[in-house]
């Protein structure tokens, strides 16, 4: 079926990423692979193309387009080369909804055109060690100095994407205690400057998957960070949070999806190509059976991934929306691309093959961002259950 969500436009950015990939990244792609990361100065290639700045006004130097849909042409992409952008998954995706929601005029001028032209890389800090998804029980605090002009931030988080490469991380932490009623109250969101005194990026971590993303462990130690970088109000981070939760699920559910046509096209090449016996692997009927299983779970992954970026472009995709999206997305990427692992037989579990680093990569899907548990927990009380 023709797919209905992309226009002429779309699809001309698609040919414009598609040759991108091609001639600037595949090229060096294993040599990112080796190091761990994506250099940083690349950040500035993807920009000057205009990968940032999709979303970002006009006034700050972006294309001003409202509209995730863009974002996901270059997810598709990136799986169907088998490539990543490595930690920059958080810049966009991420962290640029909280800016645009929740940032002053004064600091949408000072961060919004370094974000597009790749020059100022941003990464959000969440998760702490013990805490895991019960980001209520953060430990990380900014208390405020005695002359009022500074949080003095004190603290540590793991599992940050991006956090290498950042110039800028948003960083979540307590400012009051919790109250009574609602252990969630107390959070702030402050956007500091990596290059602070007192900042420290710990280990980068090392991966499973995704082995092109800066994972890093953040450590901060009386932190002076100026209030003029407080974003939006004390104590409202946690529901900032919320507000932004789905469109980071979203996003996942995309790659997700991705992932699984690119696990489908890489099988069905393999096949093609692969003799046993006197003849292509794809010409038994187990290699057929398999592969029309896999479209058709695709298919299904489809229709709700297009159902959800149209509600997101239309404001109106709900937590429990995005979180059956995910949790439907990732299971069912899962599932497809081990059976497509299974279809190249031993060579699929060498890493030389893109359907290897695939199936690593694509394992975390169904813990960050939520757990495929807190998903059902959130569709369950939806449900009223």
């Amino acid at each position: 079926m023709r797919r209905e969500i992309y226009n002429e436009d779309h699809e001309a950015f698609r040919e414009t990423v598609r040759a991108f990939i091609e001639t600037q990244i595949v090229p060096v792609y294993d040599e990112w692979l080796e190091n761990g990361i994506v250099p940083r100065d690349f950040y500035l290639k993807v920009g000057e193309l205009g990968l940032f700045g999709i979303e970002v006004p006009e006034e700050y130097g972006g294309a001003g387009i409202d509209s995730y849909k863009f974002e996901a042409v270059v997810t598709e992409e990136m799986a169907r080369a088998g490539v990543s952008l490595g930690g920059s998954a958080a810049h966009i995706p991420l962290c640029l909804p909280y800016l645009l929601k929740h940032a002053n005029e004064e600091q949408k001028q000072r961060w919004l055109p370094g974000m597009a032209s790749g020059e100022t890389m941003f990464a959000i800090a969440m998760t702490e060690p013990g805490t895991g998804s019960d980001l209520a029980g953060m430990r990380t605090t900014a208390k405020l100095t005695d002359d009022g002009t500074h949080y003095v931030l004190n603290g540590a988080k793991t599992f940050i994407t991006g956090g290498v490469n950042a110039d800028r991380v948003i960083v979540c932490a307590r400012t009051s205690a919790p109250s009574e009623s609602d252990r969630r109250f107390g959070i702030t969101l402050l956007v500091v400057d990596t290059k602070t005194k007192g900042f420290e990026i710990g280990r980068k971590l090392d991966k499973l998957g995704l082995r092109t993303s800066d994972t890093a462990e953040l450590a901060f130690t009386d932190v002076l960070v100026p209030v003029e970088d407080l974003l939006g109000e004390e104590n409202q981070g946690f529901y900032y949070l919320g507000q932004h939760l789905p469109r980071e699920r979203l996003s996942i559910a995309v790659g997700a999806y991705a992932q699984a046509v690119a696990a489908i096209r890489f099988a069905k090449d393999y096949t093609l190509e692969r003799n046993v016996f006197g003849k292509p692997v794809a010409a038994f009927q187990n290699t057929k059976f398999e592969l029309a299983a896999c479209q058709a779970q695709a298919d299904a992954m489809e229709a709700v991934v297009d159902r959800a970026l149209e509600a997101y472009d239309r404001k109106e995709l709900s937590a429990a929306d995005a979180a059956s999206a995910k949790l439907f997305c990732t299971e069912a990427a899962a599932d497809i691309i081990d059976r497509c692992l299974q279809l190249h037989g031993g060579y699929g579990y060498m890493n030389e093959y893109p359907i290897a680093r695939l199936y690593a990569d694509n394992r975390v899907n169904r813990i960050y961002g939520g757990t495929s548990e807190v998903m059902r927990s959130i569709i369950a009380k939806n449900m009223g259950l």
